[in-house]
């Protein structure tokens, strides 16, 4: 809902309070998978950057460690088999958010390199 919502309003601050104030830091992980999937099953390039630009701003702040960073984008990659069935162009889009969030540094290089290729 809290990912919908910016989605709809574009207002990161209001993102990032909304997740302070879950006050679940050990589910910020889910956060970005969610995200990341949310890019994948999206349509058009305005999610794709206002996803990237809220991973940056979770990032920058702390919100979300480099570890919950990780675990978010390796479970997509795990799983991109099954979205893939859903969404054929997965792949695809999954290599190119990949590469805007290394860009902006907002994931590391060997979280690139592990993105799974076609």
């Amino acid at each position: 809902l809290l990912l919908r919502e910016y989605l709809l309003s574009g207002e990161v601050s209001e993102a990032e309070h909304c997740l302070r104030e879950l006050e679940v830091p050990h589910f910020h992980h889910e956060l970005v998978y969610e995200a990341v999937v949310m890019v994948l099953e999206g349509s058009g390039e305005g999610p794709v950057a206002m996803m990237v630009t809220l991973l940056k701003v979770l990032w920058e702040t702390g919100l979300v460690t480099l570890d919950q960073m990780n675990r978010g984008f390796q479970r997509v990659y795990e799983e991109l088999g099954d979205i893939s069935l859903d969404v054929p162009l997965a792949h695809g889009l999954l290599e190119r958010l990949v590469e805007l969030c290394f860009h902006r540094g907002i994931i590391t290089r060997a979280l690139r390199d592990a993105c799974p290729a076609r």
